[in-house]
């Protein structure tokens, strides 16, 4: 999603958020971080990599003017405004709205930097990024010292590297649905609380989108109908078949998905009456043509589960990948003498 080749770090704060539930309080710093050269080093690829390879980007919402969404406001100010007072001051606020979506016991508190990047390349064009990252995870390391000539070790607790818990980065650079934000949350206890409540986003109405929704509408139409009414074979097939309609088409036309995906004209109906059903549940628009995102597909495949799980412990996993594996080369039957249902699976060698 960017690139960071010619990234830099030109202003960056560090606050403590706490736990409103909790009655905490939040503790700010007074003045920028001064990084040396090994932690500035340390610091730029871990806040930024996570961002490389995301599929989607949001935009900011808010119900009368995105203008007025909070972070929205602040992103601007710092954008507009290049004092150092004037970040300290926005990161401040941006600590402050962050510690008011803290409504319950399991928001975790924590370390929350404010990053200005300048460099950033989104889309082939160099831009400026806010950075707001939440450390809520910190790990045990062994530090050793000397000590009257001799060492010895002390066990200290720091920010592992290894993965970044909470982050967003706010570009400052818009379409025609607004400015575009990236956001990662790899301790994603509770949904709403990041992306929801503190960011106010929602995806971009964009083939990523068009494909996340189509593709989570075949998942849960299999789950839902195919596997409680036609088994899991029938439910691996159908997963099977779409994995391959999106991979050999460019853009999705809904017709001619039905009629190459299903056979029966039985189970057209049932996908186009769960169709409506999932678009009022979740309040989507499932469109009827859209171009297919190759990112997402990549992404979303791996989240249908063609595994047949057996009361025998026996699974069979089936390459969702494959869409003429399980018709051609696995059949379901029934053992008169044992009373069982069986599959019998053909293959040419062991892998």
């Amino acid at each position: 999603m960017i690139k960071r080749t010619r990234t830099e770090i030109s202003k960056c704060i560090i606050h403590k958020v706490a736990n409103k539930y909790n009655s905490g309080q939040n503790a700010f710093s007074e003045e920028l971080v001064r990084f040396d050269e090994a932690s500035y080093e340390i610091l730029l690829p871990f806040l930024l990599k996570p961002f490389s390879n995301l599929a989607q980007s949001y935009r900011f919402s808010h119900h009368a003017d995105t203008r007025l969404n909070e972070l929205n406001k602040y992103a601007t100010n710092v954008f507009e405004d290049d004092r150092d007072t004037a970040f300290i001051e926005n990161s401040i606020n941006i600590v402050n709205h962050l510690y008011e979506q803290s409504n319950s016991a399991q928001i975790k508190t924590g370390d929350v930097l404010v990053v200005y990047f300048e460099g950033i390349e989104y889309k082939d064009v160099l831009t400026e990024a806010v950075g707001i990252f939440k450390i809520e995870s910190k790990v045990d390391f062994l530090q050793t010292f000397l000590d009257h000539n001799n060492f010895d070790v002390v066990v200290q607790k720091g920010i592992s590297t290894k993965k970044l818990d909470k982050g967003c980065l706010i570009l400052n650079s818009s379409d025609v649905e607004g400015t575009v934000v990236l956001s990662v949350d790899n301790n994603n206890y509770d949904a709403q609380y990041w992306v929801k409540n503190f960011l106010s986003v929602k995806f971009a109405d964009d083939r990523n989108l068009h494909t996340q929704n189509y593709l989570e509408l075949c998942k849960e139409f299999s789950e839902e109908v195919l596997k409680p009414e036609y088994g899991k074979q029938e439910q691996g097939t159908f997963l099977a078949n779409t994995v391959d309609y999106f991979k050999e088409h460019e853009s999705i036309d809904y017709a001619n998905f039905k009629d190459e995906v299903f056979e029966d004209d039985k189970h057209k109906h049932l996908f186009e009456d769960y169709k409506k059903h999932f678009e009022k549940l979740n309040d989507v628009l499932i469109r009827n043509n859209f171009e297919v995102s190759d990112v997402v597909l990549k992404k979303e495949k791996t989240k249908f589960k063609t595994e047949i799980k057996l009361d025998t412990h026996i699974q069979i996993k089936v390459d969702v990948d494959a869409p003429d594996a399980v018709t051609d080369y696995l059949e379901q039957g029934y053992d008169e003498v044992k009373k069982m249902k069986f599959y019998k699976v053909f293959f040419n060698a062991e892998k």
